[in-house]
């Protein structure tokens, strides 16, 4: 069953692939794109979006330097401590954001379409079951 939920997941990095190519972002790749997602609400330290992504800090820093190279992210010097850089983004990253929201209402959507409304709203309950702290491991 996990590896179904698996490729579920993945059926998905094509259709946000091409969202991104219709949208003229290049140099940016599924998998990278979610580490913009906690950027949402404001900058980060390095070790705050591991956190939040729930990975290393080396896997934010090989995620983060391409989509810094294209222009998704900026480093700027932490205010309180100029030693430490916080990773925001930039106008092109929140153009990104917005592509990936569209992108995912496209794949509610079409998962409406297929399972309808009230089986829809079942799946979701399920997935935020198995997701919660309080689910049993």
């Amino acid at each position: 069953m996990p590896a179904l939920v698996q490729r579920v997941a993945a059926s998905g990095a094509p259709h946000l692939r091409a969202a991104f190519a219709a949208a003229g972002l290049d140099g940016i790749r599924p998998a990278q794109s979610f580490a913009l997602v906690p950027l949402a609400v404001g900058g980060l330290h390095a070790s705050g979006l591991a956190d939040r992504l729930g990975v290393s800090r080396q896997a934010v820093a090989q995620a983060i330097a391409p989509l810094e190279r294209h222009g998704y992210v900026t480093r700027v010097p932490d205010p309180d401590d100029a030693r430490v850089r916080i990773i925001e983004l930039t106008p092109r990253g929140r153009h990104a954001l917005r592509v990936m929201r569209s992108n995912a209402v496209d794949v509610e959507k079409r998962w409406q379409e297929i399972l309808g409304q009230t089986r829809l709203a079942e799946l979701r309950e399920i997935l935020q079951t198995l997701l919660s702290p309080e689910s049993p491991e």
